[in-house]
């Protein structure tokens, strides 16, 4: 049985993706997606960018919430310490797929859990390489024709279809390529007392 956490649960993000993970270890997080600049700072690395990000996305949201457990994150995909952004367009999606194709794709995702009400504040970056398998034009059609990720950096959906594009994949939890690193989130809501399960 989930415990019913005190101060409440806030997602600093509109991610569906986000949602369902916190959905799928029982939690029921309120949502307030924090509207920020996230235009890079010059020559900012990616681990830093999504870190920071994510950090200013819980800071957002807990000057409004000043009883609130709130949690930020954010994904900066790295393909040869060049940043990969959301491809919004299939055309996009398959230049995008592309460039990956044989290469080692690095994503970046940053966790910030704020305690609004104590100022506590537990961050992380968490990394996890994809290994692309070498993909011809034609399977890179297919993919985004049959499962156009247009709102996902790197142009895959790695909790579908996008699996069969990866030769391997290294990292500590699999979430975290989704978009939000669960296990090192509940190590940080165990510090704030909430239990799982």
């Amino acid at each position: 049985m989930t415990q019913t956490p005190t101060p409440s649960i806030i997602l600093a993000s509109g991610s569906s993706y986000r949602r369902a993970l916190l959905e799928k270890i029982g939690l029921a997080p309120e949502i307030q997606p924090a509207n920020i600049d996230e235009t890079p700072a010059a020559n900012e690395p990616p681990a830093t960018l999504a870190l920071r990000l994510a950090r200013e996305k819980a800071a957002h949201v807990a000057q409004s919430r000043p009883a609130g457990l709130i949690i930020g994150s954010d994904q900066v995909a790295d393909l040869n310490g060049s940043p990969l952004g959301k491809p919004g367009t299939a055309a996009n999606a398959i230049e995008q797929l592309h460039s990956c194709s044989g290469q080692t794709v690095i994503f970046h995702t940053g966790l910030c859990v704020i305690n609004a009400q104590t100022g506590r504040i537990q961050q992380s970056c968490e990394q996890v390489a994809v290994h692309f398998r070498t993909l011809s034009s034609e399977q890179i059609k297919r993919y985004v024709a049959a499962e156009p990720a247009l709102d996902c950096a790197g142009s895959f959906k790695a909790e579908g279809l996008g699996i069969t594009l990866f030769h391997r994949i290294e990292g500590t939890d699999p979430n975290t390529l989704i978009g939000l690193p669960i296990i090192r989130l509940v190590e940080f809501l165990a510090n704030e007392g909430v239990a799982l399960p």
